[in-house]
């Protein structure tokens, strides 16, 4: 029923999803991608995880970046690296919004939202990156952005710590098991 009603809230004129970019948990990506008819896809979890591409994503559509939900090194852990999120940030720029893209991670609420949020950042630099943060926290209740993804992502689009400051200003997001799906605002 959740999925259903954000979906509605994104149908547009002629009755199809409009090219948005989805947010979830791994458990809710094949219905995800298929309620929204996705065409482009990025996991965004630890590195021996095994995600199975669904079908409607073409190998090619999918990026998949192996790294622990953290933010600074832990001995046996994986940091995420300034190559991994300028992967990242060509990957979102390369996507043709033709049809909507989902990003995932294991619960949908540190790495995924992170991803959502550097998506933002890189598709609509004109846009300020507090606005891009509100919005984000009103959209997804729970979002606890990755600090450290936002951090390289900063640096990498030249934002002068502006998206690290907007992060934290809204702080840790509500306590849950699973993150809500939802649609990162101002894609289009």
């Amino acid at each position: 029923m959740e999925n259903q009603q954000i979906l509605q809230s994104q149908i547009g004129e002629k009755g199809t999803v409009s090219s948005m970019l989805y947010v979830c948990s791994l458990s809710k990506l094949e219905k995800v991608v298929d309620d929204v008819k996705a065409s482009h896809l990025v996991s965004v979890v630890n590195p021996e995880m095994e995600v199975e591409r669904p079908r409607r994503i073409a190998k090619e559509n999918h990026l998949f970046l192996g790294m622990n939900d953290i933010a600074a090194t832990i001995p046996g852990f994986t940091l995420s690296s300034e190559q991994q999120v300028q992967q990242m940030i060509e990957f979102f720029r390369h996507w043709d919004r033709s049809a909507p893209m989902v990003v995932h991670c294991w619960a949908g609420v540190s790495r995924s939202t992170a991803s959502a949020y550097i998506a933002a950042c890189a598709l609509r630099p004109e846009l300020d990156e507090m606005l891009l943060a509100q919005d984000l926290r009103k959209a997804s209740p729970p979002a606890t952005p990755n600090r450290r993804l936002v951090e390289l992502a900063d640096h990498l689009l030249g934002r002068d710590g502006r998206m690290s400051e907007a992060i934290k200003s809204i702080g840790r997001g509500a306590d849950c098991y699973e993150g809500n799906v939802f649609a990162m605002p101002h894609i289009l």
